[in-house]
């Protein structure tokens, strides 16, 4: 079988990674602070074959929303992305509209074992924020640091892995 030099091999036959370790590329820049993604998950429709029969047929599948969260920075990337998506629902109201394509982008989450190697990558297709949170909630009384949280909507992923080579 052939290796992918990009992913290094495991000489033990099950190793779990560990999920503290990631990075999240979006357009081929890093993006600074990302504490969390959620995780992904794709869903597929069961629906009878034949009237009368008892086998299953695969239907439409779907791409469950990906959150992404990180402490407030004064990188505004977050807040920019979610606001071409305000400005394109309020300016094609007004008549001055713009390309869907101009908030739909194309991600890369890395995957990196304790040894900082990278271990798997997935490709998330045609994102776009349809939920964003700027500033939670604030307390005083409290010592937690602020989070900014980002939901994407998407069009599916794919996995590569050392042994899709």
């Amino acid at each position: 079988m052939p290796t992918n030099p990009e992913f290094p091999t495991t000489p033990l036959p099950y190793n779990p990674y560990r999920n503290f370790k990631f990075l999240l590329q979006c357009e081929g820049r890093y993006v600074a602070g990302v504490s969390r993604v959620s995780g992904l998950t794709r869903e597929t429709e069961v629906e009878p074959h034949a009237a009368g029969t008892v086998k299953l047929a695969t239907g439409q599948s779907s791409y469950a929303t990906i959150a992404l969260e990180r402490g407030v920075t004064h990188d505004a990337e977050f807040a920019q992305w979610a606001n071409k998506v305000w400005d394109y629902k309020n300016t094609s109201a007004a008549g001055q509209a713009t390309s869907l394509a101009e908030f739909r982008k194309d991600l890369v989450l890395e995957v990196y074992n304790e040894a900082g190697q990278k271990v798997l990558a997935y490709d998330l297709f045609h994102c776009w924020p349809s939920e964003f949170t700027a500033l939670p909630e604030l307390d005083g009384m409290a010592n937690a640091v602020v989070i900014q949280r980002l939901v994407l909507q998407n069009e599916g992923w794919k996995l590569y892995t050392a042994a899709a080579g």
